[in-house]
């Protein structure tokens, strides 16, 4: 699967995004809200997100979109972003996503979060994505206020976060496809 925005190329990640996620991800100040990446990040830990993605790739229907975020003047890998546990019944997903900490700042995980809203709410005729962040991450919570979601509350003690072991409090968000719209 491939989308492209002006910018960027969100596809499935491939056998040699290996190589170069380590490099990416392998910052404590990448991965410090994440509930799911681990810190250190390793070589192991890379091949086996990628292999589980391509895995994931494979079912039908597909339950699952991580996709590499790659600049489409360099063709180099900077992120990911994700629709997980996309539930065709409720219309709804998850939404989740990171960026290498040299690319911060540029506008780019806005316009990767556009081009995948985009195919959620037109070809997966989603018409919910729920969206969460820890609490301290105030540049993440900023993003997901932009992209027209709604704050539906905290979910305190709600998320281990992989990478230091802390337990945080959550702000959880919705994002209906009559709100994205607007």
């Amino acid at each position: 699967m491939e989308l492209k925005t002006n910018r960027l190329i969100l596809r499935d990640l491939k056998e040699a995004d290996k190589k170069v996620l380590p490099s990416l991800v392998n910052d404590l100040d990448v991965s410090r809200y994440l509930a799911v990446v681990p810190f250190p990040y390793t070589q192991k830990d890379a091949d086996w997100f990628v292999e589980h993605c391509k895995e994931e790739y494979k079912k039908k229907p597909r339950e699952n979109y991580e996709l590499g975020i790659e600049l489409q003047e360099t063709r180099e890998l900077v992120g990911v972003i994700g629709l997980t546990d996309v539930n065709t019944w409720n219309n709804r997903a998850t939404l989740g996503y990171w960026l290498a900490k040299n690319y911060w700042r540029r506008g780019y995980m806005y316009e990767a979060l556009q081009g995948l809203l985009q195919y959620a709410f037109t070809k997966l005729n989603l018409n919910r994505i729920d969206i969460s962040a820890d609490i301290r991450n105030e540049a993440s919570n900023n993003l997901i206020k932009k992209i027209g979601s709604t704050f539906e509350g905290v979910a305190r003690k709600h998320t281990r976060i992989k990478s230091t072991g802390e337990v945080c409090d959550t702000n959880m968000y919705g994002l209906l496809k009559e709100n994205w719209k607007q």
